[in-house]
Protein backbone atom coordinates (compact mmCIF):
# COMPACT_ATOMS: atom_id res chain seq x y z
CA UNK A 1 0.00 0.00 0.00
CA UNK A 2 1.14 3.55 -0.98
CA UNK A 3 -0.42 5.99 1.14
CA UNK A 4 -0.33 10.16 0.45
CA UNK A 5 -0.82 12.50 2.91
CA UNK A 6 -2.36 16.16 2.50
CA UNK A 7 -4.37 18.87 4.07
CA UNK A 8 -1.91 20.41 6.07
CA UNK A 9 -1.49 24.14 6.20
CA UNK A 10 -0.86 26.88 8.67
CA UNK A 11 -4.15 27.89 10.61
CA UNK A 12 -4.61 30.16 13.86
CA UNK A 13 -5.34 28.53 17.36
CA UNK A 14 -9.53 27.45 17.55
CA UNK A 15 -9.26 26.48 14.17
CA UNK A 16 -10.25 23.65 11.91
CA UNK A 17 -8.50 21.44 9.13
CA UNK A 18 -9.35 18.58 7.33
CA UNK A 19 -6.09 15.79 6.64
CA UNK A 20 -6.57 13.20 3.46
CA UNK A 21 -4.53 10.05 3.20
CA UNK A 22 -5.09 8.03 -0.13
CA UNK A 23 -3.76 4.75 -0.53
CA UNK A 24 -3.19 2.92 -3.67
CA UNK A 25 -1.82 -0.82 -4.03
CA UNK A 26 -2.71 -3.69 -2.27
CA UNK A 27 -6.82 -3.48 -0.76
CA UNK A 28 -7.02 -0.34 1.73
CA UNK A 29 -10.17 -1.88 3.05
CA UNK A 30 -7.77 -4.47 4.48
CA UNK A 31 -6.10 -2.80 6.86
CA UNK A 32 -6.80 -0.49 10.29
CA UNK A 33 -5.56 2.78 9.28
CA UNK A 34 -4.41 5.18 11.63
CA UNK A 35 -3.18 9.00 11.71
CA UNK A 36 0.25 9.64 13.57
CA UNK A 37 2.06 13.17 14.39
CA UNK A 38 5.59 14.19 15.29
CA UNK A 39 6.70 17.67 16.38
CA UNK A 40 10.58 18.79 16.40
CA UNK A 41 12.21 16.81 19.16
CA UNK A 42 9.48 14.82 20.30
CA UNK A 43 9.21 11.29 18.98
CA UNK A 44 6.37 10.01 17.13
CA UNK A 45 2.74 9.82 18.85
CA UNK A 46 -0.07 8.02 18.14
CA UNK A 47 -2.84 10.56 17.73
CA UNK A 48 -6.46 8.64 15.94
CA UNK A 49 -7.23 5.36 14.49
CA UNK A 50 -10.32 3.85 12.65
CA UNK A 51 -11.51 -0.08 11.80
CA UNK A 52 -11.37 -1.44 8.51
CA UNK A 53 -15.38 -0.24 8.46
CA UNK A 54 -15.12 2.53 10.67
CA UNK A 55 -17.60 1.52 12.64
CA UNK A 56 -14.97 1.86 15.72
CA UNK A 57 -12.52 4.46 16.31
CA UNK A 58 -9.73 5.60 18.90
CA UNK A 59 -8.00 8.69 19.93
CA UNK A 60 -5.57 9.91 22.21
CA UNK A 61 -6.95 11.70 25.33
CA UNK A 62 -5.06 14.82 23.52
CA UNK A 63 -7.37 14.93 21.07
CA UNK A 64 -10.67 13.25 21.84
CA UNK A 65 -13.46 15.53 21.35
CA UNK A 66 -11.44 18.33 19.08
CA UNK A 67 -10.49 15.31 16.32
CA UNK A 68 -12.26 12.66 14.10
CA UNK A 69 -11.03 9.82 12.15
CA UNK A 70 -13.06 8.17 9.25
CA UNK A 71 -12.63 6.13 6.02
CA UNK A 72 -14.09 6.16 2.91
CA UNK A 73 -12.97 2.80 1.46
CA UNK A 74 -14.16 3.52 -1.72
CA UNK A 75 -12.22 6.15 -2.42
CA UNK A 76 -9.09 4.42 -0.39
CA UNK A 77 -9.02 7.22 1.58
CA UNK A 78 -8.63 8.26 5.03
CA UNK A 79 -9.64 11.49 7.06
CA UNK A 80 -8.73 13.33 9.83
CA UNK A 81 -11.01 16.22 10.58
CA UNK A 82 -9.28 18.48 13.42
CA UNK A 83 -11.04 21.29 15.28
CA UNK A 84 -10.37 23.34 18.05
CA UNK A 85 -6.94 23.48 16.98
CA UNK A 86 -4.14 24.32 19.69
CA UNK A 87 -0.47 25.43 19.02
CA UNK A 88 0.15 21.80 20.85
CA UNK A 89 -1.01 20.54 17.56
CA UNK A 90 1.86 21.98 15.89
CA UNK A 91 3.28 19.13 14.42
CA UNK A 92 3.93 16.77 11.03
CA UNK A 93 1.29 14.65 10.71
CA UNK A 94 2.00 10.81 9.18
CA UNK A 95 -1.12 8.48 8.17
CA UNK A 96 -0.10 5.02 8.85
CA UNK A 97 -1.63 1.12 7.82
CA UNK A 98 -1.52 -2.26 9.64
CA UNK A 99 -3.51 -5.20 9.74
CA UNK A 100 -3.15 -5.75 13.36
CA UNK A 101 -5.31 -3.13 15.97
CA UNK A 102 -2.72 -3.18 18.71
CA UNK A 103 -0.45 -2.31 16.25
CA UNK A 104 -1.91 0.53 14.68
CA UNK A 105 -2.77 2.57 18.00
CA UNK A 106 0.54 2.09 19.54
CA UNK A 107 3.42 4.37 19.46
CA UNK A 108 6.69 3.68 17.64
CA UNK A 109 7.62 3.16 14.30
CA UNK A 110 6.93 -0.48 13.33
CA UNK A 111 3.58 -0.11 11.23
CA UNK A 112 2.94 -2.16 7.72
CA UNK A 113 2.75 0.98 6.13
CA UNK A 114 3.53 4.77 6.51
CA UNK A 115 3.01 7.67 4.10
CA UNK A 116 5.16 10.89 3.69
CA UNK A 117 4.33 13.84 6.09
CA UNK A 118 1.80 16.83 6.36
CA UNK A 119 3.04 19.47 8.16
CA UNK A 120 0.31 21.32 10.34
CA UNK A 121 1.25 24.64 11.93
CA UNK A 122 -1.02 26.38 14.46
CA UNK A 123 -0.61 30.18 15.31
CA UNK A 124 -1.62 31.14 18.66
Amino acid sequence: VQLQASGGGLVQAGGSLRLSCAGSGRTFSNFFMAWFRQAPGKEREFVAAVTWSGSSTAYADSVKGRFTISRDNAKNTVYLQMNGLKAEDTATYYCAADPVWTVITGNGYGKRYWGKGTQVTVSS
